[in-house]
């Protein structure tokens, strides 16, 4: 008779998931077996009759293995789900996803509102041991986890928590749902070969394919970054432009079923009446607690500080930009957003003679692979190997196997690297394993993912990446190298386990290496000819790394401010979300803004993603990745002593102490604004 393979060893290359053999009902059934242990495993600990101690109450240090894996079910199933969710979803799942969302949700309340629970734990917060550091921080994270999560309330608020969490719950999921529904709905399907001008032999390759995988003629471009940038950038077809630009732009706000303005409003209440259930006076100030800034008001500094220092030349960029399309279509042309990303284009050619579609036969997938993995092998020694034997749930999917400089294993290692149905849009770095230490000593080792959306490869070519693709890989490589090198005692604390406004700087740090001459020439050869990028193009690259940079921070900024505007709302929020949002971020934007379109019902990061309150995160680590990676090109960007300090203080710690301390512990004091402003070619008196 067949078992759940959830219920069961796995028999498999270091534990990996059983893609191969799991059912749609096998999550059900195993996520409902795991509720059930996790209820028994409670009653076991608040039914102790000994004083409760950090090791019977906050750890389980009695347990053996078997039990521990026994107890931990829930978590090895619902990584496998909400990971599915994301890169390999369908109807069925989605149907499962909103069934068990209230379930999962009441679940994890029971347990932080359970009083005896609570007791327990605060007698060990209270009355302890000598603890070391890293159990210290576990103990106040459980201790103030639960007070976070409402354990101080009392019966009627607990009631009214209740209600909020699992609304809220529900309301992500929806959205996230919706937005995956109109990404995929949308194409532009071309019968007539004229309306390919300007665009690139790889962009019209990659469209034929959409037709032909559709049953249709001629060429299909959809809302997928690989398939929507070139178009955008390159096509003549100003209408087709306009028609790609506000089907993305308008993502959420139509009049079908897979609206989220009324969503984003509700959550946006939800996250206020729950922090203020908890006794803060907004979301944001609920978050910031557990953030490098501390306060709303240090963010606040930031977004002034950088819109300070870069809105004057973003006014000089955008100027730039509409003057050369004046030059190009007469003094009458009036510039629509549709038309910014292709005569910026047309400008970076002119000021710079680059072309990035130049770049594409240099950067072959499999070439990139190389040099991304040769660059941790040359910072760090650490070495991958493809492991075929290790299921996975896509062909798509590479399976690693990495190994340590001293040869040990270190880590499993998936790569999952193009668009498809069941895939939702952008890149994200996560994990099927954790990190953490038996009590025995045995380190069990991660296994991590790498999710992206990069070009396809055609019947004619293989896939060949844009240079921000390539920029793309190694920010997730960066996140996955955090995972990699995790090496803490418990599990909640390794690895990304660590405040979000930190999370980013591993994986922003490991972006500077994409515009070096040392690094792309270990793997940029031309995937026909094998010759090396020429330094003439390698030289124009870096020339026009700065291209249009103080925009690109003004778009983040924008996205930061409207992000605090939401949650540091007091009061009910009862404004309409568009013209809401316009006025949030307009201190970041340049030119009149349209009321057709909207951000806020597409913004994942701060609506589904984690991110609310958060999403100054980005501005907040790129600071810190500018600083660090100025010791790097101080002391040799590959030097090993220097990358060896970087794993040591940041990469292994994951959460045990406090990110600032960590960082000074690296950099020797803490990080400025400047390494940030000289990259960028930005001086404080602009």
């Amino acid at each position: 008779m067949r078992k759940n393979p959830f219920f069961e060893p796995y028999n498999t290359p270091h534990d990996t998931v059983p893609f191969d053999r799991i059912t749609l009902k096998d999550y059900e059934e195993a996520m409902m077996e795991g509720i059930r242990r996790e209820d028994e495993e409670i009653e076991r600990i608040i039914n102790n009759p000994e004083e409760p101690t950090f090791d019977n109450t906050i750890v389980s240090d009695d347990q053996t293995k078997e039990q521990q894996h026994y107890y931990a079910l829930l978590d090895r199933v619902e990584e496998v789900f909400y990971n599915m969710l994301s890169a390999e979803t369908n109807d069925e799942m989605e149907e499962l996803a909103q069934k068990m969302s209230p379930i999962l949700t009441k679940h994890a309340n029971d347990i932080s509102l359970n009083p005896k629970m609570f007791e327990r734990i605060k007698h060990v917060y209270e009355h302890h041991r000598e603890l070391d550091p890293e159990e210290e921080m576990l103990l106040n994270d459980t201790y103030d986890g639960m007070v976070r999560s409402g354990a101080l309330l009392d019966d009627d608020g607990k009631q009214r928590l209740r209600q909020l969490t699992e609304e809220a719950s529900m309301l992500t999921l929806q959205f996230s749902q919706n937005l995956l529904k109109e990404d995929k709905a949308y194409t532009l399907h071309i019968t007539d070969k004229t309306q390919l001008d300007g665009l690139p032999d790889t962009a019209i390759a990659a469209a034929r394919e959409a037709a032909e995988e559709r049953e249709l003629d001629g060429w299909v471009f959809t809302l997928d970054q690989p398939s929507y940038e070139p178009f955008m950038m390159y096509s003549t077809q100003r209408e087709l432009r306009r028609q790609m630009y506000m089907a993305s732009a308008t993502r959420g706000i139509k009049d079908n079923d897979e609206n989220n303005l009324g969503i984003c409003k509700r959550l946006i209440n939800l996250r206020r009446e729950l922090a203020q259930l908890l006794g803060y006076d907004t979301y944001a100030d609920y978050v910031m607690k557990y953030r490098m800034a501390t306060n709303t008001k240090n963010v606040y500094k930031l977004f002034d500080d950088l819109i300070d220092a870069y809105k004057p030349t973003a006014i000089k960029e955008r100027d730039e930009v509409k003057a050369l399309a004046r030059q190009i279509e007469g003094d009458d042309f009036k510039m629509e957003p549709w038309d910014m990303a292709y005569y910026t284009q047309k400008l970076r050619l002119q000021k710079y003679d680059y072309d990035p579609e130049e770049i594409r036969p240099y950067l072959e997938l499999s070439n990139v692979i190389k040099g991304v993995f040769g660059l941790a092998t040359r910072l760090y020694g650490i070495t991958f190997k493809e492991n075929k034997d290790i299921p996975v749930y896509h062909p798509d999917v590479k399976p690693y196997e990495v190994f340590d400089k001293d040869g040990s294993f270190l880590a499993v290692l998936y790569v999952d690297f193009h668009p498809r149905k069941g895939k939702h849009d952008g890149a994200w770095m996560t994990e099927y394993q954790g990190q953490w230490i038996e009590k025995d000593g045995e380190n069990v080792r991660p296994h991590v993912s790498l999710v992206m959306n990069l070009s396809k490869p055609t019947p004619e070519k293989p896939a060949l990446l844009r240079l921000g693709e390539v920029e793309t890989f190694l920010h997730e490589f960066g996140h996955s190298l955090h995972g990699m090198f995790a090496n803490t005692r418990f599990a909640s604390m390794s690895g990304t386990n660590v405040w979000w406004d930190f999370v980013e700087l591993p994986s922003q740090f490991m972006e500077n290496f994409v515009v070096e001459k040392d690094f792309l020439r270990t793997f940029a050869f031309h995937y026909q000819t094998g010759e090396p990028l020429p330094d003439e193009l390698i030289d124009k690259i870096v020339a026009s790394r700065n291209f249009n940079c103080a925009t690109a921070c003004l778009r983040q900024v924008s996205f930061g401010l409207l992000d605090m505007a939401y949650y540091t709302k007091k009061d009910e929020f009862t404004d309409d979300i568009i013209p809401f949002e316009k006025e949030a971020w307009k201190p970041a934007i340049l030119g009149k803004q349209r009321m057709d379109t909207c951000m806020t019902t597409q913004f994942s990061h701060i609506m589904a993603g984690g991110y609310a309150a958060g999403y100054y995160s980005y501005k907040w680590a790129e600071v810190l990745d500018a600083d660090a990676f100025s010791v790097f090109k101080k002391e040799g960007i590959f030097n090993q002593a220097t990358a060896q300090r970087f794993r040591d203080c940041i990469l292994s710690k994951g959460g045990t102490e406090h990110p600032m301390t960590l960082y000074k512990r690296f950099r020797g004091g803490e990080p400025t604004i400047d390494a940030l402003l000289e990259r960028n070619g930005v001086s404080k008196e602009n």
